[in-house]
């Protein structure tokens, strides 16, 4: 049974959750990237293990949630995670977050480290771009929509072998559905974030994922952040783009399956 609410935050924006599994079972908090709603992990969650409590939301601006006026700040985006963790009671999670939802990932550890036993950084990094490369994008999608961008998009969402094929196209659909406020206020939000200082002085089991092909967060971008925290893991998907849960779910799931059981983080009905 999925439990559906949209939590009410302090300037009025609706964040809307979902969460599915036992009430007692070992808890997964995903957090989605830049354009992409809470579906983008629909392909690797019937490939994980039976009994996890699955927490899943849309950042502002995105998908169900509402998308209030541009810019955001990273500080607003970590507030919404900690708000949807409290909502449901979430305490000792695993949290996996992808591209800017990676970001909200070590932002939360940070402020939160009773929310977050174990972290998965996906495809992601402490500082991501530049201000001068974000504002460009932002200008460009403001000037000519999201639908002038998504095959430039696309390119870096994804590796050679799902690029232009027939699966791609519900992905570039949902890129082009986001709504202009929320797409660029996140693209603010990222433009305005470096956390290598924070992101150093975390001490939790964490597992780093990169694909071989990602144009976004290229593998060495993603290593160096993952560097940051002593006895982290990498692990590098060969032939994957920016979203390799996407374009190559199986590998993703085996990653995200062994580190689930390294850190004990599994239900007991688990095979």
């Amino acid at each position: 049974m999925i439990d559906e609410q949209h939590i009410a935050r302090p300037d009025g924006t609706r964040i809307y959750a979902q969460i599915t599994g036992p009430e007692n079972g070992p808890v997964v908090v995903f957090s989605s990237s830049l354009g992409t709603t809470l579906h983008l992990w629909d392909p690797i969650l019937p490939l994980l293990p039976k009994g996890l409590r699955i927490l899943r939301y849309d950042m502002r601006g995105h998908g169900r949630s509402d998308a209030p006026d541009a810019p955001y700040t990273m500080g607003q985006l970590v507030s919404d995670a900690e708000a949807v963790c409290d909502h449901f009671d979430v305490k000792d999670a695993m949290f996996v977050g992808l591209s800017v939802g990676g970001m909200i990932a070590q932002g939360l550890a940070v402020k939160r480290p009773d929310l977050i036993r174990a972290l998965v950084l996906s495809n992601t990094a402490a500082k991501i771009g530049n201000p001068k490369l974000w504002q460009d994008r932002i200008t460009f999608i403001r000037t000519n929509g999201m639908a002038a961008a998504s095959d430039e998009v696309m390119q870096r969402w994804f590796g050679r072998d799902f690029y232009a094929t027939p699966a791609m196209e519900p992905w570039k659909t949902m890129l082009v559905a986001t709504a202009i406020e929320g797409y660029t206020g996140v693209c603010a939000a990222i433009a305005g974030t470096d956390f290598y200082t924070p992101t150093s002085g975390l001490r939790i089991p964490t597992l780093g994922i990169a694909g071989s092909e990602d144009r976004a967060t290229p593998p060495d971008l993603v290593r160096e952040t993952i560097d940051l925290i002593p006895g982290s893991q990498f692990a590098l998907i060969r032939r994957a783009g920016h979203l390799p849960c996407v374009d190559k779910p199986d590998a993703f799931a085996g990653h995200l399956c062994d580190f689930l059981s390294a850190t004990g983080h599994v239900a007991t009905s688990a095979v």
